[in-house]
């Protein structure tokens, strides 16, 4: 299984982001679960892949070319795929990953969230799609999104079908039941 994880490019202000990061990443190793990810070396994005290298683990990253060449991205991976653009690093997890989860992060990991979560909802994939909920990091963001659900924009079963997990088990065993409702024209 191969896994997509959105995150932030810093580490937040808080420890515990840090440590539930390279928490997972070990999970992930140890299950032969292979990391898919931006390719950074900086912030959560560097914990979590170093946490998976450092436990024998697979780590696959997609970095566009402009953040290469920043000296951004991680020179110890499994494999790094150099691609020109935002777009296509998004496209080229998504075909890579057989499911998807957003750590915390800011913009960027909402962006690549929300794109992700769309295209189930537009039946382009068939896929589960996470948010790790460390420390209620996503509290508000859920309220929204069944405020959403609530005011009619949002079908109830788009709502529903974001796993939302706090531990790498609850993860992995929420993938391993997973169901993706129909697509909005399915």
């Amino acid at each position: 299984m191969k896994v997509a994880v959105y995150c932030g490019s810093s580490m937040g202000n808080d420890e515990v982001y840090a440590e539930a990061a390279r928490a997972l990443g070990k999970y992930f190793a140890e299950q032969n679960i292979s990391l898919v990810y931006g390719g950074g070396k900086v912030g959560l994005m560097g914990v979590v892949a170093d946490a998976v290298l450092d436990n024998g683990g697979e780590v696959i990253g997609v970095i566009p070319t402009h953040l290469q060449h920043k000296e951004i991205g991680h020179p110890g991976l499994t494999e790094l795929i150099e691609v020109p653009d935002m777009h296509t690093r998004k496209a080229k997890m998504a075909e890579l990953a057989d499911a998807y989860v957003a750590l915390p992060g800011g913009a960027g990991t909402m962006e690549e969230f929300f794109e992700i979560w769309t295209w189930a909802q537009l039946g382009l994939h068939r896929k589960p799609c996470a948010l790790y909920n460390v420390n209620g990091f996503y509290d508000s963001l859920l309220t929204f999104i069944h405020s959403a659900k609530d005011a009619g924009f949002t079908r109830e079963a788009f709502a529903d079908m974001i796993i939302v997990a706090s531990e790498p088990q609850q993860l992995l065993a929420a993938y391993q039941g997973y169901e993706s409702p129909a697509g909005k024209w399915g």
